[in-house]
């Protein structure tokens, strides 16, 4: 941790749909420089929490901060000019759009052309393959190649934290461990992460923090060591499938 203040913070966070009551106190603090993991069963509250994070939810109680400031009220749209990115579950690209165009994308509220432009090459030295791929259309591309698309075009956007949304779903097993490299990767090129993930044993081995949710609440929130030697993570907290 190179900062005091969290980064990104929920506190005593509530939230609703309708009658049902997703997320119930929930406190997280993430901090710059750190990977750290959401894991939990089916409707545990693991979408909701990224939701809130990114402004699609509003908490019914309790306040989201950016580095200090109380966004709770504030829009997307603001949220991203002010450093929070997310890499949608099923990756969600322009299929019928070019892998350049989908880039370009991703800065879409930027205007500094020429860190743009910096950002753009940071991408290609990440992701060589990317770059041998411009021109095509995002559709083509395999499942991992459309994975690093769609993280690129999150660091298009020049974020300070990037949220993940289960980051191996729908990849084919071979490319799951291809796909934790490179999160691993762009996260000790400098990247705060903020990974929502079934996958609890890849997801923790490169994490430094974990929370599981269970019901809406934080049950465990540890080191990532100590979560993967935990006995009771999965029988007791993971249950089968996933939210």
């Amino acid at each position: 941790m190179t900062n005091s203040r969290p980064l990104l913070e929920m506190r005593s966070v509530n939230a609703h749909y309708g009658a049902v009551h997703a997320l119930k106190d929930v406190d997280l603090a993430i901090y710059e420089g750190e990977l750290v993991c959401l894991l939990g069963g089916n409707a545990s509250g693991k979408s909701t929490t990224l939701k809130t994070l990114l402004g699609m939810l509003i908490p019914t109680s309790g306040d989201v901060l950016l580095d200090g400031e109380v966004v709770t009220e504030r829009p997307i749209s603001y949220r991203v000019r002010k450093g929070v990115t997310m890499v949608p579950e099923n990756r969600r690209l322009f299929k019928r759009l070019s892998v350049k165009n989908n880039l370009e994308l991703g800065a879409y509220l930027r205007k500094d052309t020429a860190q743009i432009a910096a950002d753009m090459e940071r991408v290609f030295e990440l992701f060589p393959r990317v770059k041998e791929r411009l021109s095509q259309k995002a559709g083509t591309l395999s499942g991992g190649e459309q994975q690093m698309v769609a993280i690129g075009r999150a660091l298009m956007a020049g974020p300070r934290v990037l949220l993940m949304d289960e980051p191996s779903m729908g990849l084919a097993p071979a490319l799951v461990q291809q796909n934790f490299e490179l999160i691993k990767q762009i996260h000790q090129a400098g990247m705060t992460v903020f990974m929502v993930e079934q996958n609890a044993n890849m997801a923790l081995s490169i994490a430094d923090r974990g929370w599981v949710l269970q019901t809406g609440r934080v049950v465990l929130d540890d080191s990532a060591e100590n979560l993967l030697s935990h006995p009771d993570l999965r029988t007791s907290y993971l249950g089968g499938g996933d939210s």
